[in-house]
Parts: structure tokens; sequence; C-alpha cells
């Protein structure tokens, strides 16, 4: 295979009284394949994003130059689209320095550079230095070789490639505010610190949408520092692919669902439904980002029950009593509704979700007969069915059907014969003075 090298840096100083390098006046010009080139006309544009092209051309030929600020600074061409030399020659051919070199041509170096040193009066002075290639990646162009602005002391500022010198502005103006590279790594640096909050330590869980928006906009600052900085060893590039196309990572995911079976795993009457929920919702999410291929997933969701259905405060879960897994053969009260539909589940009048409960929110058992009182159809155990104890007798603040001693005269209410049938109901209670009040409801 045919194997073209070509040398970026060759040595050569025009030595002709007409080739004169010598910058008194606007000029674009260098060593384009070893030859002097000129450029009769020359002119600065600046477009709506803020990036600079500097353009000459003869009658013939044109070079365009074109950085992504309108900034002082060193432009590394062939990495990125943003920092671009393009020659078109007499023939039409475009080379650009966007095109890179086919396999069979060996370049050295590879990349070439533009650095604008100066800008001043809405001009623009820096030099450049270039190998350019066509379509297909197998003719070149060359800017190189060494000028210096006076033939008489060659060591005097030399000029790789070309210069570039007090070339006016024609066309843009200057951004309110110049985007430089410095701006780019920044916001690449803050962008990345969001991004790495999102998987704090510190976070129960991992939130997908955070992640994602987070993982984009950084995804975002990585390519718009690319555009203003380049990339030359490509690490910004492999930052990019390793975010994934920002997929929230199945591992993640497999984190979250973890964390969230865990916890539901140590879930209480009171908390059971929110626990249960959320476990739902991160064992989905593992479907979603991991996929689900034996099904074992959505076996457990299918499972899970986070209902209540009949709105009692007690989640369906903990109403199969029995433990068969069959909700609709719990039925305490005996009323043909089993409990989970049934919003008073011992039939007792007080509906099961005004039923007494501790400061945490669980059931109590007033009586401790080790019946929760929304099961217990005699909440405080003195033998009259709670649902025929209304009121509060001795004012207390108790009400009856929780108070072991209706009357408050130190006598339990079961020990002054509310209920001489035993049948729960109070009205064949003992009134032992005759004045028509029982006496479990008498302090008299």
């Amino acid at each position: 295979m045919r194997r073209l090298t070509l040398l970026f840096i060759t040595i050569l100083t025009f030595a002709s009284c007409g080739d004169e390098v010598e910058f008194n006046s606007p000029t674009i010009q260098g060593n384009l394949n070893y030859q002097l080139w000129r450029a009769e006309y020359f002119n600065a544009d600046i477009d709506v994003n803020g990036f600079l092209t500097i353009k000459g051309g003869n009658n013939v030929e044109t070079l365009e130059l074109r950085i992504p600020s309108v900034a002082v600074g060193r432009y590394i061409l062939g990495d990125v689209d943003s920092m671009e030399a393009r020659f078109t020659a007499a023939d039409g051919t475009v080379y650009s320095t966007n095109n890179r070199p086919d396999e069979s041509v060996t370049i050295y170096p590879e990349y070439g550079e533009i650095i604008l040193d100066e800008i001043i009066d809405n001009t623009f002075t820096g030099t450049f230095g270039f190998n350019a290639f066509d379509a297909s990646g197998t003719r070149v162009i060359n800017f190189g070789g060494v000028t210096t602005q006076n033939p008489d002391t060659p060591t005097d500022d030399p000029i790789t490639g070309g210069i570039f010198y007090r070339v006016p502005l024609t066309s843009g103006s200057f951004p309110a505010v110049v985007f430089t590279c410095a701006d780019a790594e920044e916001a690449t640096d803050l962008a990345q610190a969001a991004f790495d909050a999102t998987t704090s330590s510190d976070l129960i869980y991992i939130n997908s949408d955070d992640y994602i928006t987070a993982c984009n906009n950084l995804s975002l600052a990585l390519e718009t520092e690319r555009t203003y900085c380049g990339d030359l060893n490509q690490s910004l590039m492999n930052r990019i692919l390793q975010l994934n196309e920002c997929v929230f990572p199945c591992s993640l995911a497999t984190q979250n669902r973890n964390t969230a079976q865990t916890t539901f795993e140590g879930a209480i009457i009171t908390n059971y439904i929110d626990l249960c929920t959320e476990y739902q919702f991160y064992l989905q999410q593992q479907i979603d980002f991991c996929g689900d291929a034996d099904g074992s997933i959505q076996a457990i969701l299918d499972d899970l029950d986070c209902g209540d259905d009949d709105l009692d405060g007690i989640p369906n879960a903990y109403e199969d009593f029995n433990g068969d897994g069959n909700l609709d053969n719990d039925d305490t009260d005996g009323d043909t509704i089993p409990n989970y539909l049934d919003d008073d589940d011992d039939g007792d009048g007080v509906l099961t979700i005004n039923e007494a409960v501790d400061d945490d929110g669980l059931p109590l058992d007033t009586d401790g007969d080790l019946a929760f009182d929304y099961l217990d159809n005699d909440d405080d155990g003195d033998g009259i069915l709670t649902q025929f104890e209304s009121g509060d007798t001795d004012g207390d603040g108790i009400l009856n059907y929780l108070d072991d001693d209706d009357d408050g005269d130190m006598i339990l209410t079961a020990d002054e014969n509310p209920d001489v049938n035993g049948d729960g109901d109070p009205t064949d209670a003992v009134d032992t003075d005759g004045d028509g009040i029982p006496d479990y409801l008498d302090d008299m």
C-alpha cells in the first residue's frame, strides 16, 4: 500500500524582495505546500453562536479558519468539528482538517492549530499551521514551514505555517458574553457534581428521573467542552460514552429494589401500605431497567396486596387471620362480610377506623384479652358488649365502652352484675336500690 509521509514543519525563507514577509498592513499568508500563498482579500465574521471565521482568498483559492470563541488562545484542529481549517483549491476540491486521513496515509503531525494572538480595534491577528484532506482522505494540502516577520533576522518571531494580521471584522458582532474553553470546563465540573449527587451514598433511593436529567445535562456539558476545548486524547468522548446514553443502570435499579424489599420486610400495620406501594414501585423499576426474563420479579409483584379495600385503616394483608391466603373466609363478627370488606370487623358499632390505637397508631387491646379492640366486641372486658355502652357516665373522659368502671365508684363494672344472663346485653342488669339506674352506672 502506498504510504505518503508529510512533514508539517519545513524551514522556508522567502528570499526575494517581492516575497518578503513583513506585516505592516492587514494580510493572510503562509506556506502552502512549500510555496508562498497570499490572500488578495480577507475578512472576519462572527456568527450567531459566537464562532469566529477568518477568511481569505484570491481569484481561484479560498482559505477559511474557524474557531468557536472570539477569545485569544490556541485552538487544536482535527479532533472536533467546531475548530476547522478549510482550503478550496483551484479545481474546486475542498480540503478540511475535519476530514481524517485514509489508512494508507501517514501524517506527521496529524493535527494542526490556529492561534489567536490579538484582538484589537475589531481586527484579529494570529498564526496557523495544518494538514487538510479531501473527502477521500487520500489527498492533502499542507500549510507548514517557517516564516519570519523579517527575512534578515530569521530567528526573530518565527511563524510556523501562516499568519493572519489585523484581519478586520466585516460581518456579525462580538457577543455580549464570550464563552470560552474555561467557561465550558467550569460548566462541566458543575454538571459532574450535580450528577454525582444523584448517586450519593447519603440517599436511601437513587431517583431515576433525577439521574437521567443530571446525566443528560452532564453529557451536554461534555459535548460543549469538546466544542470549545477540543478533545485531542478523546477523554471527553470516553466520558460521554461511559454515560451509556444516560439509561438508568440496572445495578442502581437492583440496589433500589433491595433497599425497598428490606424496608418492606420491616413494615408494621401503620406503614404497611406506604412501604408496600414503595416496594411495588421499585420492583417495576427493576423490570423496566433490568428486564425480567424468567418472570420472577413480576410474580412477586402479582403476589403483593398493598390495598385497604374497606378503608378501615387495616391493610388487606393484615385481615387474613387464619393465614391461608384467602381473605374471603375471615369474618370476625359473622355478618357474612369478610373483614377486608367490613368497616366494622367486630360488629360492635364502632367503626374499625375509630377503634382505639396507641400513640404510634397501632391497634390497642384495652382489656388485655389478646384481641385488639377492632376485633373485640367487648373492648373493656366488662361483660357488656361495646354496642350497648354509650356515653361517659362518670365524666372521667373515658367512654363507657373503654371504661371498666363506668360509674367511677371504684367497683369494676364486671363486679356489679351488669348482665345477669351473660348475653352481653345489660337490660337485665341489677339495680339494687331500685332507683332505675343499674348498679354498674350508679355511684350511690
